[in-house]
């Protein structure tokens, strides 16, 4: 029959049509903004940067790599290296970021600067409600602005962070084993006896033990001829 594949498409729109009324499951309209539908875990927005313990400044995992600014496909990062050290999530010393901005207005959403973090410190948000009417400075977040907890992170990615944390804390032991043994290590070379020296062999007797034989192949020699 001549158009009976539109008519099955038209009967399957009005059958939802007239189902999404009567089915509680197909009212998925919300009053936004007072009714709100929670994100999935797996909702990526714009980044933030993680940091432990309640001092976002001293807990930053951020060690200003560079590798997201220069891996940022928009270019929309901007990090500036400090001067001094300060001990990173392992206990390191690290450079850290003396500035660190993300142009919001500019960003993709394309997580690629989460991927090649090393360090588990910049992460997706999923806030985006993010409007102002400052169309420059207020889309330019500073590592202020951008710098999150560790409890954030849980809580917008549970499985995720969960995942980083376990990692983190073997990465943690196993530098922690590694230093110790260093440790040890130094410790008994330190407390070792200094190897005794051995003796020289004198110059004479040396002498004595190589002059014989050149001496006895020229009597040798004025023999034969």
């Amino acid at each position: 029959m001549l158009g009976e594949g539109i008519l099955k498409g038209l009967g399957e729109t009005a059958r939802n049509f007239a189902g999404s009324f009567v089915s509680a499951e197909r009212l998925t309209t919300v009053q936004y903004p007072e009714e709100r539908i929670a994100p999935i875990e797996a909702t990526r927005d714009f980044p933030f940067l993680v940091y432990d313990g309640e001092d976002w400044q001293a807990g930053m995992r951020c060690v200003a790599c560079q590798i997201c600014e220069k891996e940022c496909p928009p270019k929309c990062i901007y990090i500036v290296k400090s001067t001094d050290k300060k001990p990173d999530a392992l206990g390191k010393p690290q450079i850290y970021p003396a500035r660190f901005d993300i142009d919001i207005s500019v960003c993709m959403s394309c997580q690629i600067c989460v991927e090649v973090c090393p360090f588990e410190a910049i992460k997706m948000d999923t806030e985006f409600e993010l409007s102002t009417t400052d169309r420059f400075g207020g889309l330019l977040y500073d590592k202020k602005e951008l710098s999150k907890s560790n409890e954030h992170y849980h809580k917008v990615h549970p499985t995720e962070a969960a995942e980083v944390d376990a990692r983190l804390a073997e990465e943690k032991v196993k530098a922690d084993a590694k230093a110790k043994a260093v440790a040890a290590a130094a410790a008994a070379k330190a407390a070792a006896p200094p190897a005794a020296a051995k003796p020289a062999t004198p110059a004479v007797e040396k002498a004595a033990v190589v002059a014989p034989i050149p001496a006895a192949k020229a009597v040798e020699e004025e023999t034969k001829g």
